[in-house]
């Protein structure tokens, strides 16, 4: 798993970042862990992993296609390092969920549930309808709404919704409230119940049980059971969960699928995900807790394995993968986790093995595929260097907003002595996350190195004359 922080800058995103995210978290806020900048801007920190990816990508393909959403529409499903069970959209072509969600998420219906509400919201239209009410708000008033309900979930987390904290952040959003600010959480309040209508809708039609969607929203009604006499259902984007949690039961009771299981292969499959999730995020003494020694599943062994290796021992974790690899040969992500294990701690020309086996049997992953070509770069063997750009070359048009794949492209390109070409993919790197004054400082030294008008002149040229749009806040 490898994580990175795409900068999302602009009012309006962070608007919708907090006013879209479902009604399975707290009241009022914390869509994700954020980090202000300088520049006001805010911050997600994602993580990248093939496993994970590919299962997510298969719970929401059937989802998509019930809702009419085009193949050709690109919709993507972002990971989100964050502890909190929370899934957002931002632009209506990903879906964000965070690890949170993934790790207490017992079963794939849960997981899908969430999708499909997501998928409500995306095939709704219901970001674009929202960002006509924001235009008639102003700015100032949306951050003090904004700020003021962060307030109301963090104090009510934090003291139980009791003493002067709980009472002090309740001021503030009463404060910031006005009656145009009542009408658009109204009217956002409408979209949440639209996309959970949706959602069951979508189930039904992939004859998949909503169930899952009615455990999450016990739970959460569970959670905020003691803090809901604190919150002004006027004030809520969403519907509050107790109300919601009775509209769903009523539609979960008419659906045909509502006892439907899911198969035991996929549930085996959601196992090793929430075990990696635990492995790489919790502290080892957590992992060892969720799964003791007396845990011989292969969950077990993942999150144990992971969690062994990431604490420095190494050679305690290889027993327990090449366990795994015995149990399921022909698991890609098995092998990739003894790669990694091995290239994280400096051995990677051990890696190569395990890494090329992982990249067969995946079919070819974009992330394993670069993953290998980085611990060929890692080895400092001048005559892998070939074959190293060839697959992060191929690896970056297999997923071109990689930054470590250019980083590592660079490197190799730079050892080769050839200078332009390694300008040219620092660039890149840069340009991916937004960087872009280094970016360009980069894209016109490889302007100078490469032959005018030549492929990776133009590409450069494109960095060189890129204007970043306006901020809107501004």
């Amino acid at each position: 798993m490898a994580s990175h922080k795409p900068d999302f800058r602009r009012l309006s995103r962070l608007i919708i970042v907090t006013l879209t995210v479902i009604a399975l978290m707290v009241p009022a806020g914390r869509p994700v862990r954020a980090q202000s900048g300088g520049d006001g801007g805010q911050q997600i920190i994602l993580v990248r992993d093939a496993e994970i990816e590919q299962l997510l990508r298969e719970y929401v393909r059937p989802i998509l296609r019930a809702a009419g959403i085009s193949a050709q529409r690109d919709i993507s499903i972002a990971l989100v390092n964050d502890r909190t069970f929370n899934a957002f959209v931002i632009d209506g072509q990903r879906i964000f969920i965070t690890t949170g969600a993934l790790l207490d998420a017992k079963t794939p219906n849960e997981v899908i549930g969430v999708l499909a509400h997501e998928t409500g919201h995306i095939a709704g239209g219901h970001l674009a309808r929202i960002r006509q009410e924001l235009a008639r708000a102003s700015t100032n008033s949306i951050i003090a709404l904004i700020l003021g309900a962060a307030a109301v979930a963090g104090a009510a987390l934090t003291r139980g919704g009791q003493g002067e904290l709980g009472g002090a952040a309740t001021g503030v959003l009463l404060g910031s409230a006005s009656i145009g600010q009542r009408t658009l959480l109204a009217y956002q309040r409408t979209e949440e119940q639209a996309a959970d209508r949706a959602a069951v809708t979508y189930l039904n039609a992939t004859q998949q049980s909503p169930n899952g969607m009615l455990v999450t929203f016990e739970r959460f009604s569970d959670q905020i059971s003691g803090i809901s006499r604190f919150i002004d259902p006027y004030l809520q984007s969403h519907p509050l969960p107790r109300e919601r949690v009775v509209g769903l039961r009523n539609e979960v009771e008419k659906s045909p699928y509502r006892d439907r299981r899911d198969p035991p292969a996929l549930q085996l499959r959601h196992d090793l995900m929430r075990a990696k999730v635990a492995g790489f995020i919790e502290r080892g003494d957590l992992v060892l807790r969720r799964y003791p020694l007396s845990d011989n599943s292969l969950a077990g062994k993942y999150a144990r394995a992971i969690a062994t290796y990431r604490a420095g021992n190494l050679n305690a974790a290889l027993p327990i993968m090449d366990e795994l690899i015995a149990a399921q040969p022909n698991n890609p992500y098995f092998q990739e986790l003894k790669a990694q294990a091995y290239l994280e701690r400096g051995r990677p020309r051990e890696s190569l093995p395990s890494y090329r086996k992982a990249l067969q049997l995946s079919g070819g992953n974009a992330l394993i595929r670069s993953a290998l070509g980085r611990a060929m770069v890692a080895t400092e063997d001048k005559t892998m260097l070939d074959e190293a750009i060839r697959e992060l070359e191929r690896a970056v048009v297999q997923e071109p907003e990689t930054a470590e794949t250019y980083r590592f492209l660079g490197i190799a390109y730079g050892r080769k002595g050839e200078d332009g070409k390694a300008s040219l993919a620092t660039a890149q790197g840069y340009f991916v996350v937004g960087a872009y004054p280094l970016a360009k400082r980069s894209a016109v030294r490889a302007q100078a190195l490469l032959p005018r008008g030549s492929p990776g002149w133009i590409r450069a040229d494109d960095i060189v004359n890129f204007r970043p749009p306006p901020r809107e806040d501004q």
